[in-house]
C-alpha cells in the first residue's frame, strides 16, 4: 500500500473511531468540527432526528481578540464565540465536541475555549 492510501485510511479509522463513542440529542447536540487549510466549519447536530440545530463558519468570524494568538487561533476562538452565542439563542446550554479526524490542538482547541467563554457547556 502506497504511503497516502495509508494515511487515507489511518484517517478514515481515526474518525470512525471517535464517531462512534459520540451521540447527539436535542438536549446535548454533537458539536462537529471541520477544518481547511482556509476555513473551518461548525455544526451542533441532534442525531436522533438528523437535523442541524446551530451552524456557523470562519468566513463569519473576525479576527483581532486576543493579541497573543495568531490570526488563524484569533479567528477560531471568535468563531467559537459565534457558535456559543447561537447555541445560547437556541437554548442549547451544553454540547458534546466531535474533533473528527482533527488533534485537540491548536484551531480545534481554540475554537472550542470562545465556545466555553460564550457559555457553552462542552
Amino acid at each position: 500500500m502506497r504511503r497516502a492510501k495509508k494515511l487515507q485510511v489511518k484517517r478514515t479509522m481515526r474518525t470512525k473511531r471517535v464517531r462512534a463513542k459520540i451521540f447527539g440529542t436535542k438536549e446535548k447536540p454533537r458539536m462537529c468540527i471541520f477544518r481547511s487549510n482556509k476555513d473551518i466549519f461548525v455544526q451542533l447536530i441532534d442525531d436522533e432526528n438528523g437535523f442541524t440545530l446551530v451552524s456557523a463558519s470562519l468566513k463569519e468570524a473576525k479576527a483581532g481578540e486576543g493579541k497573543e494568538m495568531t490570526a488563524g487561533l484569533a479567528k477560531a476562538f471568535s468563531l467559537g464565540k459565534i457558535v456559543g452565542t447561537r447555541a445560547k439563542e437556541a437554548k442549547i446550554e451544553s454540547a458534546i465536541l466531535d474533533r473528527g479526524k482533527f488533534a485537540y490542538h491548536g484551531r480545534v482547541k481554540a475554537l472550542a475555549d470562545g465556545a466555553r467563554e460564550a457559555g457553552l457547556t462542552i
